[in-house]
């Protein structure tokens, strides 16, 4: 009697491969190593050298987490063809227009496609909007082969829920939402996801549903910030503090905690974008969720702007001022720099003349060059007319006042987009969203 697919795996008679080797990707392929036998490939040849060193190039996994794991990088595409099951994690980016990118989602089905056996099973983890699994990548799955689905091979959907920075809700803490073609492989995909997921396993009822699912984890917490950030924008006017309304708000039981801030990443600031092309096309216009994107987008500026009107409150004159930008990442503790909303503020002020420096202690010097073309300072000056603290890494959210005031000009003026200095600054004017 023929093994299943999970029993293939587990005596490691067949291998699985995971595609892309990013924040999703390379912590599903570590895991998965524990148990089977994993071909981890990626495109990106720099990306693979690094990691045959036990180098996570995001700087996420410690090489410890590396050994002991029966995995094998590469950026070959002939070595994943012996494979049974292939999950896919590449991004789905948005474009300058703010429309889905489905180029590497796409390339990496016909790479797969390319392979395909009678028997295999493909998975996608990428987040897409609903339908994108069986009308977009489908196709280019059986481009070359013509292969029937269900009939020769399963299709399936597993969507991340991977939390850069967050060491408490890992891969294997987090419940699994799993779907697939059919109901056969949705109990394989099941027992093979359970093998690294201790917080459970929840079976979808469709693919299109765990496509629906992930997109509103994402559109809800964007919608929730959006509120926040349009009430700062609103008592910021009436001269009241955002964060001492929220903190009196809290004393109610239901009072969901949300703040105001930048919203950047791969995920809240991107996922909705997809759901609202996919509403567009069946003849719908999504009017809050595209509100929301609407106020989130705009706070950079808000805060550029801000910190000019404050400056201009100080005596300052705008062109040529000095300013220091404390963070660089798209959220705190953490290296990524892309989709990274600070870029917003360093814009508006340079395009008024104003003098930026940035300094991050994560960051990459290279990659903040390459994609934003703004350079990374090491040294503080001591006569900067304004500080923005734009990102919480841990290293900023103890710095004293002096601190402040020693890197500051006359009259000095800090801007804290998070609040993390509220009730602590005496000698600065302060401002925070």
């Amino acid at each position: 009697m023929k093994s299943s697919l999970y029993q293939q795996l587990l005596n490691k008679s067949t291998t699985i491969t995971i595609i892309g080797l990013g924040y999703v990707g390379l912590p599903l392929a570590l895991a998965f190593a524990k148990y089977f036998r994993v071909v981890a490939y990626d495109i990106n040849e720099s990306r693979i050298a690094q990691l045959k060193q036990n180098i996570d190039p995001s700087r996420e996994i410690a090489s410890s987490q590396f050994l002991e794991k029966d995995i094998f990088f590469t950026s070959n595409p002939d070595d994943i063809a012996a494979s049974k099951i292939y999950i896919i994690t590449v991004p789905t980016p948005i474009d300058v227009y703010n429309l889905p990118d489905l180029q590497p989602l796409k390339s990496a089905s016909n790479e797969v496609g390319k392979v395909l056996k009678k028997g295999d099973y493909v998975v996608y983890e990428s987040t897409v909007y609903p339908g994108c699994t069986e009308e977009d990548c489908l196709p280019e799955l059986i481009k070359e082969n013509k292969f029937r689905l269900n009939q020769d091979f399963k299709l399936g959907y597993s969507p991340e829920r991977i939390n850069p920075g967050d060491t408490q809700h890992t891969l294997e803490k987090n419940i699994k939402l799993v779907s697939s073609s059919d109901e056969e492989s949705l109990e394989q995909l099941t027992k093979i996801y359970s093998q690294i997921v201790t917080a459970g396993i929840h079976q979808a009822t469709s693919i299109r549903v765990a496509e629906a699912a992930k997109i509103i984890e994402n559109t809800q917490r964007d919608l929730n910030i959006a509120l926040m950030n349009e009430l700062a924008l609103i008592f910021d006017k009436m001269g009241i503090n955002t964060h001492d309304v929220l903190e009196a708000a809290a004393t109610k039981w239901n009072f969901q905690a949300f703040s105001p801030g930048l919203v950047g990443g791969h995920c809240i600031g991107v996922d909705p974008y997809y759901l609202t092309y996919k509403a567009k096309k069946v003849g719908y216009n999504p009017n809050v969720i595209l509100s929301g994107r609407y106020v989130n987008d705009g706070m950079g500026a808000h805060v550029a702007k801000k910190t000019m009107q404050l400056m201009l409150k100080q005596g300052k004159t705008i062109q040529n001022a000095r300013v220091l930008v404390l963070g660089a990442t798209f959220k705190e503790n953490i290296h990524d720099v892309r989709t990274s909303r600070v870029v917003d503020i360093l814009h508006e002020l340079a395009d008024f003349g104003v003098c930026v420096e940035v300094h991050d202690p994560y960051a990459s010097q290279e990659d903040f060059r390459r994609y934003y073309g703004f350079e990374l300072i090491e040294q503080l000056r001591s006569d900067y007319d304004a500080i923005v603290v734009a990102v919480a890494h841990k290293e900023f959210t103890d710095l004293e006042e002096d601190f402040f005031i020693k890197h500051s000009s006359s009259n000095p003026l800090l801007i804290d987009v998070k609040g993390i200095y509220r009730k602590k600054i005496k000698k600065l004017l302060y401002w925070s969203l």
